[in-house]
């Protein structure tokens, strides 16, 4: 398959509009903890905004919107977040009604080391009274089903002079509570029998966005305000349960951070965030 076969994605436009309510920055405050940073505006609230929604009826297997709904059906049946692009043009407020104006912008497709991939890029403009607030990339994945006894040898991660630090244990109480404020029914997040039987995953597994908002929030902590710039990357899953280091070193420009495992070491996210 090539990106022409989705030509008649690429392109496609939708609007949708919502309000930071207290009730809903209060939800998110309690949800994140100690890992809000010092924003008046926590991040995270964008992917609080305007969800995409779907009836029961229209949902597919995994819990999300079945393909061919919001984003493209492509030969591959797994999706996932896998990494993305923040660049924050001015801070939101509680009270802010909000446009998300989001396009389809790429579709592709690569060999990768457990198989074929395919992945669609999707951008996302937030704006407030006509001004851009933020303007977002967004990474998604699609994979084949894992192949049975299938596992990843992972390594370590290199010693860092660490600048900043928050210790988190993810549990499922935090991961229903995000799914709830994003309104995400990915079934691996809940669904232990789905996320171990089906998708293959250890357990239930840790949101990518989760992890991108405590990384954003610990740069936050340390610049005194939202990066400008955020741009983040998965690298292995995160299963709820595991304790788990978010960090912060000196980079050109910067911060360099990642979510590490105690258990192991092994980095599950990484990003870089510029002043």
């Amino acid at each position: 398959m090539t990106n022409t076969d989705y030509a008649d994605w690429i392109g496609r436009r939708s609007d949708h509009s919502d309000s930071i309510t207290s009730q809903k920055l209060a939800q998110l405050r309690v949800t994140l903890g100690q890992a809000c940073g010092p924003s008046r505006v926590p991040g995270g609230m964008q992917w609080c905004i305007a969800p995409d929604l779907a009836g029961a009826e229209d949902l597919g297997r995994d819990g999300h919107p079945r393909p061919g709904l919001v984003l493209p059906k492509l030969p591959l049946p797994r999706r996932m977040w896998a990494g993305g692009e923040l660049h924050v043009h001015s801070a939101f407020e509680e009270g802010d009604a909000v446009t998300r104006v989001t396009t389809i912008r790429d579709v592709t497709f690569k060999q990768g080391r457990s198989g074929p991939l395919g992945f669609v890029t999707v951008d996302h403009c937030y704006e407030v009274a006509g001004e851009l607030r933020l303007s977002e990339r967004q990474d998604i994945v699609y994979r084949e089903d894992p192949k049975p006894g299938a596992r990843s040898s992972l390594q370590p991660a290199e010693e860092w002079s660490v600048v900043a630090r928050w210790q988190i244990v993810p549990d499922a109480t935090l991961l229903f509570r995000f799914s709830a404020l994003t309104f995400n029914g990915h079934r691996i997040h809940y669904d232990h029998p789905y996320a171990t039987g089906v998708e293959g995953y250890d357990g239930l597994v840790v949101h990518g966005p989760l992890q991108a908002t405590w990384m954003q929030n610990l740069a936050a902590e340390c610049f005194g305000h939202l990066p400008s710039r955020f741009a983040y990357r998965g690298l292995t899953p995160l299963v709820a349960g595991i304790p788990i280091r978010v960090e912060a070193r000196e980079a050109p420009g910067g911060l360099g951070l990642r979510v590490r495992r105690e258990t192991d070491g092994v980095v599950t996210m990484q990003a870089e965030a510029g002043r």
